[in-house]
């Protein structure tokens, strides 16, 4: 949906990349008609602008979340580990998505999830006790959060249902349908993990599908 996520913003990884400014602000993620000028302003200052370096683990196994991140550019790739030690990917964002680990972050519990940057990324980070604040004193940011939080849940249970009731073929074309640019920033070892198939079995769809079939 979704670092480190405890505050060590200092560490190796953050505040490196030199790139150019991102085309969002980061109010563009808070778009709701009840929200007024001010408020997005004080939404945007509660905000740090972050620039982070491709490879950084944004939040490991074990941790718990302490915030989340608006991406202004870049991509992030969330993975579990299974039981025979293989990473399975469990998602992607980009520009304009929150990488954001929901359990963690409002349960207080140690995370499944690693989110860790596929490039380059800047983004904006808030924290969770600032989160809390503004949910509390904000009306209209209450009502933002409650309506991203039914998306996002109703995201996550289409995908549940289609990795289900899709052949993998469907959810390959889908996928590059919704998010083409996926294809082109992504190795195909983490497109087939998120797909629930073999990286021969992607290949073969691939194939397939350039060869009209």
């Amino acid at each position: 949906m979704g670092t480190n996520l405890h505050g060590n913003s200092e560490g190796i990884g953050f505040n490196r990349p030199e790139t150019q400014p991102p085309t969002l602000s980061v109010k563009d993620f808070y778009k709701h008609p009840e929200l007024s000028p001010e408020d997005l302003e004080r939404i945007a200052q509660a905000h740090e602008y972050q620039g982070i370096s491709k490879g950084t683990m944004l939040l490991q196994e074990g941790q718990r979340a302490k915030a989340y991140y608006c991406i202004g550019s870049g991509l992030v790739r969330s993975f579990a580990t299974n039981p025979s030690g293989k990473d399975i990917t469990t998602g992607f964002m980009n520009q304009g998505q929150i990488a954001i680990e929901v359990a963690s972050l409002f349960l207080g519990i140690p995370t499944e999830e690693n989110f860790q940057t596929l490039s380059d990324c800047q983004v904006w980070k808030i924290p969770l006790l600032t989160f809390h604040e503004l949910f509390n004193h904000i009306p209209a940011f209450a009502s933002w959060g409650r309506e991203w939080m039914s998306q996002a849940l109703l995201t996550h249970k289409l995908r549940a249902l289609r990795m289900i009731t899709e052949p993998a073929r469907d959810r390959y074309l889908r996928l590059q349908q919704e998010q083409p640019e996926l294809l082109q920033q992504v190795p195909l070892k983490y497109i087939a993990s998120y797909l629930g198939i073999t990286d021969s079995s992607l290949s073969r769809i691939r194939k397939g599908i350039a060869a009209g079939n």
